[in-house]
């Protein structure tokens, strides 16, 4: 059933839906200024590699914010753990930066 109505919703949304086609939204890209090279080209991985290093260390960042709002109450085991997950966090931030993966050019 499940399949079914998800068929139908796709037909229906072809048969119905408006096509008004111009050069501007056909066009490889829509940020403003034309392409320099073919679509398909290669280009470098560290735009990715940065992004994924941003969200990896955005995340274990998060988990600060809690540990400081309950440190009164965590006694000295909670302070041990957050050092450790401290020590660990700047030694991973280290590596990538000794290993040029910060680097942009």
């Amino acid at each position: 059933m499940c399949v079914l109505l998800v068929l139908v919703i796709f037909g229906l949304s072809v048969i119905i839906m408006y096509r008004n086609y111009n050069m501007e939204k056909i066009s490889a890209y829509e940020c403003g200024f034309q392409p320099f090279e073919d679509t398909r080209s290669r280009f470098d991985v560290k735009f990715y590699l940065v992004a994924i290093l941003f969200i990896i260390f955005d995340i274990e960042i998060i988990y600060l914010f809690p540990w400081s709002l309950g440190i009164d109450e965590l006694f000295i085991e909670g302070i041990i753990s957050m050092s450790i997950f401290l020590y660990i966090l700047t030694i991973g931030f280290i590596y990538e930066w000794k290993k040029g993966a910060l680097d942009w050019y």
